[in-house]
């Protein structure tokens, strides 16, 4: 879907969008629980949240199967915009941000998975004094 913009205006980024809404998601923190969703994840704590990214991992899943059998690709889009919501909100729940997770993707940019996936496995060792 194409977003239009007044003249002269540029078109918000997936980065200003994801931002927005971190920043919409760090204001429900301390926010009463009765009248927020976020704020109730918030309140239960990292638990609530973990296990919420799980579900809705599995629905990614679920509907990426449900593709591959011919079914709707606006429902995996949405299942995989829940994923992302309730990822956003752990982020902000461990004081992170997604300007953090970009930051780590432009630093793994141009670097071959089985690449990244070495250099890593030998910072933890470094790290572990090994």
């Amino acid at each position: 879907m194409m977003q239009t913009t007044p003249a002269g205006a540029a078109a918000p980024t997936t980065e200003d969008t994801l931002l927005r809404l971190a920043a919409v998601i760090d204001s429900r923190k301390g926010g009463d629980p009765e009248v927020s969703y976020v704020s109730r994840l918030f309140h239960k704590g990292d638990d609530a949240v973990l296990k919420k990214i799980g579900e809705e991992a599995t629905e990614v899943v679920l509907a990426a199967k449900d593709v591959r059998q011919g079914g709707a690709p606006s429902a995996l889009v949405g299942e995989v915009a829940d994923l992302w919501f309730h990822c956003l909100v752990m982020l902000s729940h461990y004081d992170l941000s997604p300007a953090d997770v970009i930051a780590e993707l432009e630093r793994r940019e141009g670097l071959s998975g089985i690449e990244e996936k070495a250099l890593r496995k030998r910072r933890e060792r470094e790290e572990n004094g090994g």
